[in-house]
């Protein structure tokens, strides 16, 4: 197991007062499921992703922290970074790719954080060797670290609080992380339940991964689902995603864009591309007829971009 249940529960504890413990509504749908959100886009940065790095930054040693940190993100983790980095007061840079969403940009900005726009293969690299050329901080990865995946996993302890008998849980995939830290929880306390991960077709690397038994290499088109897809799995994350999940769910932009636009309409809730892979993978059925819990992982889309979307689909 990537993270043990001790290891959650000090996250827990570590995460109090920076993150909220968020609600789980049920999505009233003509759809073989019965599906229920789990409503990350309402944290104070709009995304999941302050878990894990309230968790870290609350685990460093206090040396390492006065040197300022460094991550690579293409918006949440950079948020999330910034966000605790500011509360505690040292600086904090962030690598993003140069496609990444001028709404996140300027989030991350409104907190304080450093940005250094990279290309993609550049900003890629930064995830390999956990360092940017003329940057002295201490590295947080957005994904692969033990920290990072406990804070997620106290999602997977709130789910089983709200709703203890489920069947199934839809969770975007991007690096792994959140997937990963989720299901290294409900392996050791629920393991009856169907755990998924959700891709776009733009850049579903895990199922591809997974198909062939071992990493892969896919074709990569940047789109509205920015805070998850790559062209890549690595390594360490796929063995635990091979361990941890039952498979992956691909599903189509067309698919994510209805998603946006029918949890607006019956939930009131808006939610960023990545989001909607998962809720469009639940509602599809293809994680089972049961009672299925969707990881609503952000909610940081630009608001016209949000409006084109739904207005088309």
């Amino acid at each position: 197991m990537p993270i043990t249940l001790a290891q959650v529960a000090e996250a827990r504890t570590n995460i109090a007062g920076v993150a909220l413990r968020t609600p789980l509504v049920r999505c009233f749908a003509d759809s073989p499921a019965e599906v229920w959100l789990k409503l990350e886009n309402l944290q104070p940065i709009g995304s999941f992703k302050i878990r894990g790095a309230a968790n870290v930054m609350a685990r460093l040693d206090p040396q390492l922290l006065e040197r300022g940190v460094l991550t690579a993100s293409a918006g949440n983790m950079a948020q999330g970074v910034a966000f605790c980095a500011r509360r505690i007061g040292v600086a904090a840079t962030i690598v993003a790719p140069d496609t990444a969403p001028a709404t996140k940009i300027r989030a991350v900005e409104r907190l304080g954080g450093r940005v250094i726009l990279a290309p993609f293969a550049d900003w890629w690299r930064t995830f390999e060797t956990r360092t940017y050329p003329g940057v002295e901080a201490t590295f947080i990865h957005a994904f692969d670290d033990v920290d990072v995946m406990a804070g997620n996993g106290t999602i997977a302890l709130e789910l089983l609080e709200d709703l203890p008998v489920m069947d199934a849980v839809v969770i975007p995939w991007g690096g792994g992380g959140l997937s990963c830290g989720i299901a290294a929880v409900l392996r050791q306390l629920a393991p009856r339940v169907k755990i998924y991960a959700a891709e776009v077709e733009t850049a579903a690397p895990l199922a591809a991964s997974l198909a062939a038994g071992e990493p892969r290499t896919v074709e990569y088109t940047p789109s509205f689902v920015d805070g998850i897809g790559s062209k890549m799995v690595f390594r360490n994350m796929f063995e635990h995603a091979r361990r941890l999940l039952d498979g992956s769910i691909v599903v189509t932009l067309e698919d994510a864009a209805r998603a946006m636009k029918f949890v607006a309409e019956r939930n009131r809730v808006i939610v960023e591309g990545a989001s909607a892979c998962a809720i469009a993978a639940a509602l599809s059925g293809r994680a089972g007829a049961g009672k299925v819990a969707a990881i609503v992982s952000g909610g940081n889309i630009d608001l016209e971009k949000f409006a084109q979307l739904t207005a088309c689909s």
